[in-house]
Parts: structure tokens; C-alpha cells; sequence
């Protein structure tokens, strides 16, 4: 266990002149309250605040972040009031203990919006001081070193939090170490038999590596010194969570993976990393297009360095990274690296680019009611930034990758996406929907009054371009769904021969708009207009002493089996809309939900209610306005079998075929048809479609398929938004 005394020197060493009585205050004061406390591990609790306040300390922070580091669990865990906080230690050290935080006493529907609020709490608090998300990934990370001493749901659900929040976060700040083991151990919990399968291939080859590293080390220490460089040198290993990443992106063997090593070239001066670069490319024969250049361009979270990769004489692939010392300093502690504290205030912070997007962020997502919506457009912005585009007049745009013409005018104004109706890339017409590459030049063509198209959803890739698409969409819905509203319960109204307007004028429609949940009239007649209240229900709220016969429940009925008809949709048993009865619910066919899959509905117009998997891609892009989403639920347990497409790629070998086939036959699933193929670079993937129970067969089944030798990865085939036939036509 980290000793107080241990984190006293290493403060010391970087603020020898600093009173640090604060620090052991704080200290005393969290021994106090954490007394009699234990972990899950059986470790006294105050070991973990401790370890906290050491890593804040490695990464030198100043003393009031590492006194926090002490203090981040106060208040949740020992129900120590943030007030006494502020008294004892002052309103700064408050603030951000207050910012760490969780929102532990407040009652939520569900873990989603519970977490949801949480984040939206800790990135408020990070736009007013980032220490905040400094202690919050100081407190992630010996966390997830001590995971495994948690039940395994605990563990996979924070590991995940972890890999599409916390580690995205750490890259977006620049604090390449931090990220770097943030991933690696959620990958650890996440994937634990590719995980020790693809570290038990990188150990077996560490000797080799690693005398092959200290060879070219030595190489390039000669030849730096023939020419006068001065340079310090490291080599590494890639990481086991990035070549995962790679090998499943590039579907390629670890043999085949080009950076797996690398020599890191430190010098004085950036005229000197451009001239090591041109010894490397002398010494060694450089690989076509694998050059990069983030000194002249850095990278959004100002990581900078010379990137490129070489062939050796044995034929043995590296990368070489070359920066100064500087530019090391902040690729490894990124913003950590020259935060800097005067008189309790930060310099420079609206200055930093690095926390830009964030404000940006919390800004766009003000508005966000719907948690599902916030966490998911929260992991796109968090996203790393790889591509970079360029205006006609040469000002670049850094966009993620796969980013669109679309996304590129939203980037350069809100104007400029909303009436763009063609792009030109490097001077030649592209469509809207091209995938821009590095060093595109895009040229945007407007026209006055055009207005975004729904099916631009389905592709764009920033925040930004979807929230205002999704804002001028929804502002046309609500007008047309008010209007539908309206004319519904008049044609209702005609069936019951009752005068509407009479009734309306007597009755105070306002308390009954409150009884269905909504704040305004327009909001119950918007919310008949897109069909998620009833307007027989409403005229039997409106009239309550008229006898409502059973001819429009029979009318509904044969429209129903119409409309089931005529769109070839077949109503799903085993699924029911939380609280209302006898509407039409089927499964979406771009995912096609399995039981024990969270699911969520989406009402489109005139086919019921369409329901699909929450991690279906295509869910973001149809509920652009969040008064279409119903809650949906499993309805008992009846029994009944799932049809999944999955594709395994893997190397091609021998019997691979009839691996995959035992290994399905054993988890007892149906297969209803398999078909192989081939590559040229002697790889190969099968796709298989076949009949499961449930989410848990699913992934049992996935597993074992991993386990073959040679695979490389299992993934379930989705279908296309554009084969979506249940997308609202209105």
C-alpha cells in the first residue's frame, strides 16, 4: 500500500518550496472519515484514495489536486458534507471534490440516465477546472488495477465505461500513457481469452523484439552521432489493446502488423527531428505512405511528432517516432503536462485547445433530454480526430474518420451544412455521403432555402452536423405532427358524431394534456400526430359520459391486419409497450433484437411500433426526435429462436471450416446457411446465419468461435440503413 510519506516526497520534488501542511491535513482528515472502511479486495478504503493522490502526484500536479486525490470520496461514501469540505480545505478544493462526485442521493429511472447525469455533472464541472477529470481518471485507473476484485458484472460494465468514456477522454486530452493502460486492462476484463491469447504471442517473441530494438538502437546512436544530433532513444512494444485494434481493423495477422515495434527518437530541436527523419530514410528502405508529419499538422489534442515506418535488411517492419523533449512531455502527460496553477486560478485555460471541444460539447448537449441520445452522441465526439481537410483558401479541418461533405459544412457553419446541396473534393463533384481523406480539399455548394435531408442521418459523423439536422428536423415534425394531431381527433370525433369544437370550447383541454405528461395542448396534439397517444383515448377523457361502442376497436383491428399485410411485418409476442395495450409491435429487421438484449421502441408512422436492439447502429439515426421513443420491455419467457448472421475472419487454414461448424453444432444452434471465401492474402471469413435462444446463447456462442486458433475476430452483421423499411415516412 502507497504510504502518505511516499507521495510527501514525490510533491517535494517538483514544489520544494510549497507548503504542503494542506496535504497532511488532508490526509488526517480522510483516515478519520474512511476508519473501519474496507474495499472489495479487503484492503483498508484509505489505500485507494492514497493510491489516488500518488498518481496525481506522479503526473505533478499541484498540491490542491492531490489533496483532492485524498479527499474525492468524502462526500459519496462517508456522508461527510461538501460544506464541511469548503470549510476545512476552501471553496476550490470543494469545487472539484464536488465535481468528482457521483450523483449517488438522487433517484433515477434508470442506470442509463443515472449515468447520463453523472457525466453531463463531470463535464460541467471539467469546463470550470479540468482537475476535475484529471482526479476522475486518476481514481478510474487504480480502479480498473484493482478490478478483479469485483463480481464479473461489475467488471465488465465499468471496464466498458471505461473503453468508451474514460480512455477516449484521456486520448481527447492528450495523456497517450494514461490512455494507453486505461485500454489495455479494459480490454483485459472485456476480451479476457483474446486478450491473454494475443499477449502470450507478443511474449513468446519478446527476446527477439527486443535484442532486434536494442540493435537498431545502436545503429541509430551511431549515426545520429556522425551527424551531430544529439538524441535519446527508446524502444517499445505496441500495446495489446492497439494491436487488437489494428489487426481487427485491417483483418491481418500480428505478423503483419507494421508498427508492432518501434524506436522513439527524442532530440533538442524540430530542425533536428527533420533531419533524423532524413538519416532514418538513408539508413533504411521507408514503406510507401506510411510517412506522417505532426509537427507541421499536430493532432487535435496537440500531440506532436514525425511518424514513419521502415523495412529492415532482414525484412523486419518498425516505426520510428520521432519529437522533442517537450513534444514527449505532452504526448506521454498530455494536458497534465503544463497545466500550471497561479494564485488558484488556471492560465491559458480558454486558450486550450484541448478542452475546446468539450465546451463545444456541453453546449450542443444542453437540450438533450433523451440519456440514450446524450451517452451516444457523447462516445461519437469523444471519437479520435484522424482526418484533415482543407478550404479552398487552405485552412484545415480536422474531422473524425469517415466524415462527410456534410460533416465538413456544418464544421465551417450551420448555414453552410443546412443549404449545402453539392460538394467538390480536389476539384472533381463528390456525393454528400464520399468518406473525406487526409488532405482533401472540399469545396462546399449552397442554395438559398434548401433545407437538410432526414436520410443525411444515416451517415454524417460529427456531433455538430447530426444535433443541427436533428434540430431542423424536429422543428418540422412538431409543426406537421400538431397538424396531424388536430385532424385526427376531429375524423374521431366525426365517428362519434361529436362536435369538437363545442366540447373544446367548454372543457379546459390543459389538465388533460398534463394527464398524458405533456407540459402544452401542442405537445398532446403533436404527441396523436406521431401515434403515441391515442385519440379515441383522448375523446374518452374529453367526454367521459359518452358510450364509446366497439366499432372503431374493430375497424383498428382490420387495419392492423392490413397494415401487417401489405408491409410484410408480423407482430412480435414477445414484446410489449410499457402501460399500453393492443398496439402493433415487431422486431426492427436491421438488428433484429434477441431476448435479453436491451431494446428500445421507435413509432413510425403507421406500422406500429418498431423495436430494436439500444446498440443497433441505425437507433440514432431514426430517433432524431425523442417523442418517437417508447419504452418497450420482454414479455415472459416463452421460448423462441432467433435468427443471427454472423461473419468469422480468420486466416485461411485447413479444417478452419469444420472448426467453425463443430463449434456451433456444440452450443446446440441451427445453422441455416454458411457460406466461405477466400483472399488473396491467404486470409478468409465465413458467414453463417443461424438460429439462437437468446442474448446469453449468443455470446456463448461467439466466445467458443473466438477460441478457435487462427480466427481473428466474430461479429454480428447488421443490416444497412438503407434496407431499414420501417424509417418514418413523415
Amino acid at each position: 500500500m502507497t504510504s502518505f510519506d511516499d507521495i510527501l516526497v514525490k510533491v517535494r520534488e517538483y514544489r520544494p518550496d510549497d507548503d504542503l501542511s494542506l496535504l497532511q491535513k488532508a490526509y488526517e482528515f480522510a483516515a478519520a472519515q474512511h476508519r473501519g472502511q474496507k474495499r472489495s479486495s479487503g484492503d483498508p478504503y484509505l489505500s485507494h484514495p492514497l493510491a489516488v493522490a500518488a498518481i496525481l502526484a506522479e503526473m505533478k500536479l499541484d498540491p490542491k489536486s492531490v489533496c483532492v486525490g485524498l479527499l474525492h470520496d468524502i462526500v459519496e461514501d462517508t456522508g461527510t458534507p461538501l460544506k464541511a469540505v469548503e470549510e476545512k480545505f476552501g471553496p476550490e478544493v470543494a469545487h472539484i471534490v464536488d465535481g468528482v462526485t457521483k450523483m449517488s442521493k438522487i433517484q433515477f429511472t434508470s442506470a442509463e440516465e443515472r449515468q447520463a447525469e453523472n457525466f453531463r455533472k463531470m463535464m460541467l464541472a471539467i469546463v470550470d477546472d479540468i482537475r476535475v477529470i484529471l482526479v476522475k481518471l486518476a481514481d478510474r485507473l487504480h480502479n480498473m488495477r484493482t478490478l478483479q476484485h469485483l463480481p464479473p458484472d461489475k467488471q465488465e460494465r465499468i471496464a466498458r465505461e471505461t473503453m468508451e468514456i474514460y480512455g477516449p477522454i484521456a486520448h481527447r486530452l492528450g495523456m497517450g500513457k494514461m490512455r494507453g493502460e486505461l485500454e489495455d486492462l479494459s480490454f483485459s476484463f472485456l476480451e479476457p481469452s483474446i486478450y491473454g491469447d494475443l499477449k502470450d504471442q507478443v511474449e513468446k517473441k519478446r527476446k527477439v523484439n527486443e535484442a532486434f530494438l536494442s540493435e537498431v538502437q545502436s545503429m541509430v546512436t551511431e549515426k545520429m552521432k556522425e551527424s551531430e544530433i544529439p538524441v535519446q532513444l527508446q524502444g517499445r512494444i505496441k500495446r495489446i489493446f492497439s494491436i487488437y485494434q489494428k489487426m481487427k481493423r485491417q483483418r491481418i495477422t500480428l505478423d503483419q502488423v507494421y508498427d508492432l515495434l518501434a524506436v522513439r527518437i527524442i532530440t533538442d530541436s524540430i530542425r533536428n527531428c527533420y533531419g533524423a527523419l532524413g538519416i532514418i530514410h538513408n539508413a533504411w528502405r521507408p514503406v510507401p505512405g506510411r510517412i506522417k508529419d505532426y509537427i507541421a499538422m499536430p493532432r487535435p489534442n496537440l500531440y506532436q511528432s514525425l511518424h514513419t515506418s521502415v523495412i529492415s535488411s532482414t525484412g523486419q517492419a518498425f516505426e520510428v517516432q520521432i519529437r522533442t523533449q517537450e513534444m514527449h512531455r505532452i504526448a506521454e502527460m498530455g494536458i497534465a503536462a503544463h497545466w500550471k496553477y497561479k494564485e488558484g486560478r488556471t492560465v491559458d485555460q480558454d486558450e486550450d485547445s484541448r478542452i475546446n471541444w468539450l465546451r463545444q460539447l456541453v453546449e450542443w448537449q444542453q437540450d438533450m433530454r433523451d440519456p440514450g441520445e446524450f451517452l451516444s452522441t457523447l462516445k461519437i465526439d469523444l471519437y479520435p480526430e484522424e482526418v484533415y481537410t482543407f478550404t479552398p483558401k487552405g485552412k484545415v479541418v480536422i474531422l473524425p474518420r469517415e466524415a462527410t461533405p456534410v460533416d465538413f459544412a456544418y464544421a465551417i457553419h450551420t448555414d453552410v451544412g443546412n443549404q449545402c446541396v453539392q460538394s467538390k473534393v480536389n476539384g472533381r463533384i463528390v456525393p454528400l455521403r464520399y468518406k473525406l481523406r487526409n488532405g482533401d480539399i472540399v469545396e462546399i455548394l449552397t442554395q438559398s432555402g434548401h433545407m437538410p435531408s432526414r436520410d443525411w442521418l444515416s451517415w454524417v459523423k460529427t456531433s455538430k452536423a447530426r444535433n443541427k439536422i436533428r434540430h431542423w428536423l424536429n422543428v418540422q415534425q412538431r409543426e406537421r405532427a400538431i397538424d396531424v394531431g388536430k385532424r385526427l381527433l376531429e375524423k374521431e370525433a366525426r365517428n362519434f358524431s361529436v362536435n369538437l369544437k363545442k366540447t373544446i370550447d367548454e372543457i379546459d383541454i390543459g389538465p388533460v394534456a398534463a394527464e398524458y405528461g405533456c407540459h402544452s395542448v401542442d405537445d398532446l396534439y403533436a404527441g396523436m400526430g406521431i401515434g403515441k397517444i391515442s385519440a379515441r383515448h383522448l375523446l374518452a377523457k374529453l367526454i367521459p359520459d359518452k358510450v364509446f361502442d366497439e366499432v372503431t376497436a374493430v375497424k383498428d383491428s382490420k387495419l392492423t391486419s392490413v397494415v401487417k399485410k401489405v408491409f410484410g411485418i408480423s407482430s412480435s409476442d414477445s414484446i410489449e409497450v410499457k402501460g399500453v395495450d393492443g398496439l402493433l409491435v415487431y422486431r426492427a429487421r436491421c438488428c433484429n433484437p434477441i431476448r435479453g438484449e436491451e431494446i428500445v421502441g421507435y413509432i413510425t408512422r403507421g406500422k406500429g411500433i418498431a423495436v430494436h436492439a439500444k446498440n443497433c447502429p441505425n437507433v440514432q439515426n431514426l430517433i432524431y426526435d425523442v417523442e418517437r421513443k417508447i419504452d418497450v420491455e420482454w414479455r415472459g419467457t416463452a421460448e423462441e429462436a432467433y435468427t443471427v448472421r454472423l461473419a468469422i475472419h480468420g486466416e485461411d487454414r485447413q479444417g478452419l471450416l469444420a472448426e467453425v461448424t463443430s463449434v456451433i453444432s456444440d452450443t446446440r444452434s441451427n445453422i441455416r446457411n454458411i457460406e466461405a471465401r477466400t483472399y488473396p492474402d491467404q486470409n478468409a471469413t465465413i458467414d453463417v446465419t443461424l438460429d439462437i435462444s437468446d442474448k446469453r446463447h449468443l455470446e456463448k456462442l461467439i466466445g467458443s468461435l473466438k477460441k478457435i486458433d487462427n480466427v481473428f475476430e466474430v461479429e454480428r452483421i447488421l443490416r444497412p440503413s438503407s434496407a431499414i423499411s420501417e424509417r418514418p415516412s413523415g
